[in-house]
């Protein structure tokens, strides 16, 4: 086995078995640093929303002039939640209002429409929050994946490259360096593709959990904050089924 000058002649020079391996750690890593990139840009899109939707709804006054805006920050997930609770607690500017489900009576116009449902307001803001924590973690399921078996398909190229190299000790008769270099270099190639996968994957990984943590608390203490106001709130409104 004669290794040649250069990356090209490098790979080139590689069995079969390790070209494979190495296609494989390729794929891995280019769709890895796709994802990567890709929720970088979605986070940093969800943070600067968020920071203006949070911004916006500290210094209105009157809430439900800040419904329309809101829809417009779709990225912010704090804006979700707001959108998601004042779309059933805001009666209709123009037919019946929301707080009529969709089987019930319509109310009378001397009539008042029931009080808010809080349990149904809690349960409402949960489920978006969780739908936005989802959101933030796809793909990230491929990272963990990539950096937990990149590592073994490196080594499983290590292997295969020490069993070659060993083949070739028999047949050479020899154990000289230049009969055992040859399939170490090639085992050490793998191992060190695998890592150069897996370690990108496995910082991107833990730094994106941590985004997504923030990002959580940041939604959920709005969600506190913003739950305590409509409790407190002094008018009563409908709750859209």
């Amino acid at each position: 086995m004669i290794f040649q000058a250069g990356p090209m002649g490098l790979v080139g020079s590689l069995g079969a078995v390790s070209k494979i391996i190495l296609l494989v750690l390729f794929l891995f890593s280019v769709i890895s640093w796709a994802i990567i990139l890709y929720k970088w840009r979605a986070f940093r899109s969800s943070d600067r929303e968020d920071r203006r939707f949070l911004a916006a709804y500290a210094r209105t006054q009157d809430k439900e002039e800040l419904h329309r805006p809101a829809r417009r920050m779709a990225a912010s997930p704090s804006a979700a939640v707001f959108v998601g609770v004042m779309d059933r607690i805001t009666p209709e500017k123009d037919g019946p209002a929301r707080g009529q489900s969709a089987n019930s009576p319509s109310l009378g116009p001397s009539e008042e429409p029931p009080g808010l449902d809080h349990h149904y307001i809690d349960r409402t803001v949960a489920y978006i929050v969780q739908d936005r924590i989802s959101r933030l973690e796809t793909y990230l399921p491929f990272l963990a994946t990539t950096g937990n078996i990149t590592p073994f398909v490196g080594l499983l190229g290590t292997v295969l490259g020490i069993i070659d190299a060993f083949r070739e000790i028999g047949q050479q008769g020899t154990a000289s360096i230049a009969a055992v270099a040859p399939g170490v270099a090639e085992a050490l190639i793998a191992t060190a593709a695998g890592l150069f996968t897996a370690i990108p994957a496995v910082i991107a990984y833990n730094y994106y959990l941590t985004r997504i943590r923030r990002t959580a608390f940041r939604v959920e203490a709005f969600s506190v904050e913003f739950l305590n106001a409509l409790k407190t709130r002094p008018r009563h409104v409908g709750v859209r089924g």
